[in-house]
């Protein structure tokens, strides 16, 4: 779909989503008018469906939802699980348990939509979001968090559903060696170049989780959120619904789960349906990877190269890998990991499978010699420690959020970085030397090579980094 640039994005959305319904008031208030049919869009699609359901998504991630749409939820809180409050809150708009914003683009914008944000739109999370409200931006109530952008998201979650199906085929193996043999087995985990740590499994199948290093006890990777706790687009595109807009999909609102059609008690039923949550994953996933331009200026573009080695010297690439290779590009939604609470497999029919490959953006993805996608990333998709007592401020939170620890994150991907400052988990560091001189942990020993440096080799670093863009 092409927009017509000199509109207001909340127009484009509800001509584009009106347009499709085919009859709508030009001048309703309600910013969507058709709900996507999940039927509609089962099985394998062609890149004309793939390409209906994308724009239909897009005009949902950039509609500001209404009253009129079910914006709002005066008797249920932001909670991931569906929780009651005792009473309608005061105010329904407020920065500590939301709502707080209109849209999904009115956070994800920067430098184009679906992009990061700055400081001004920061959010609040806080353990309490799992079954109630907090009330205080405080940190010892909530950790506060700056907006991750989605370019290549589709990538990511793909690249994370190949790596946990290694690391669990890895250790079901072992538990098979181990039960057949009657010998203690010792397995380092390892997909895609990362490493994972060891499980070791005894005779009689108990497996001995100690050893893992970066990942949750399941061996799934969960690759969204700074902390890696939301496994899938569609976990992470339901949680935000209701969490920032007070829009509530059915699939986890609704009677199935909750026995009651309008569970947040604001007078509206199907506030989104499983083909809407569908349509915004398909957006979501189509979003084009970052891009590692050659810089115009000869200077720059010397300094960069400069960098680029300085990147692997100062030891950056062990966590900031530079590319994964991704065996296939077909992306099912629901996906393979999806918990409950989210649409799954066989939960009110088919999904959607859609070839990531026929999009043009794809075309340009570099492969290997075994014909393997080559995911510019820079990232290992791996969770570390990166604060310790003299490098402190990564570690700043006082909350852990689902079991894992303060200071502990996921690494960054640093694709698109020029394009997404500020930098750190809060986005109050205004430059790349600030975030980097900020790594401390496991990060620490590249980040004294870096910081002890001489200033030449620095502004290399940075030179290269600043290379790495969203297109506009």
């Amino acid at each position: 779909m092409r927009y017509n640039r000199f509109l207001p994005l909340s127009c484009v959305a509800a001509i584009a989503i009106a347009g499709a319904a085919g009859a709508a008031d030009p001048w309703s208030e309600n910013a969507v008018s058709r709900h996507i049919d999940q039927r509609d869009y089962t099985g394998p699609l062609d890149a004309a469906r793939l390409g209906e359901l994308i724009d239909a998504g897009e005009a949902l991630f950039i509609a500001k939802y209404t009253t009129g749409d079910g914006a709002g939820r005066p008797l249920a809180t932001q909670a991931i699980i569906p929780t009651k409050r005792k009473r309608p809150v005061e105010q329904a708009f407020q920065r500590m348990q939301g709502m707080d914003a209109n849209a999904c683009s009115s956070c994800h914008n920067d430098p184009v939509t679906g992009g990061a944000g700055d400081f001004s739109v920061n959010v609040f999370v806080s353990e309490g979001f799992g079954n109630a409200d907090f009330d205080s931006v405080d940190p010892q109530f909530s950790n506060e968090r700056n907006t991750n952008h989605l370019m290549g998201a589709g990538l990511v979650e793909l690249l994370a559903r190949e790596m946990s199906a290694d690391l669990q085929n890895q250790r079901n193996q072992a538990i098979r060696t181990a039960k057949s043999d009657g010998v203690e087995q010792s397995v380092r985990l390892v997909s895609k170049g990362v490493d994972f740590g060891v499980l070791t499994i005894h005779p009689d199948g108990i497996v001995d989780l100690t050893g893992l290093d970066g990942i949750d006890t399941d061996l799934v990777i969960r690759p969204f959120s700074q902390k890696g706790v939301m496994t899938s687009l569609r976990q992470f595109t339901i949680n935000a619904l209701n969490d920032h807009h007070g829009m509530q999909a059915d699939e986890r609102f609704g009677a199935r789960w909750t026995g009651e059609a309008d569970f947040d008690g604001d007078g509206h039923d199907r506030e989104i349906t499983a083909g809407d949550v569908s349509a915004l994953v398909a957006w979501q996933a189509s979003r084009p990877p970052p891009v590692t331009r050659a810089p115009e200026n000869a200077d720059w573009r010397a300094l960069a190269g400069e960098g680029r080695a300085r990147f692997d010297e100062f030891g950056c690439a062990e966590c900031h890998r530079p590319a994964l290779p991704l065996e296939s590009l077909a992306f099912s939604d629901p996906g393979p990991l999806d918990a409950a609470g989210t649409l799954r497999l066989g939960e009110g029919g088919e999904g959607a499978v859609y070839d990531l490959a026929v999009l043009d953006w794809a075309k340009t993805l570099p492969r290997d010699d075994e014909g393997r996608v080559l995911v510019p990333l820079f990232g290992d998709l791996k969770r570390h420690k990166i604060a310790d007592r003299q490098v402190a401020a990564l570690g700043n939170e006082l909350l852990a959020q689902r079991f894992v620890e303060r200071d502990i994150f996921m690494t960054s991907e640093l694709w698109g970085i020029a394009s997404t400052a500020p930098y750190g988990h809060r986005g109050d560091l205004t430059t790349l030397n600030e975030v980097i001189l900020a790594h401390g942990g496991e990060a620490r020993d590249s980040r004294d090579r870096y910081a002890n440096a001489n200033e030449d080799d620095r502004r290399a670093l940075i030179a290269f980094l600043k290379t790495m863009e969203i297109p506009e």
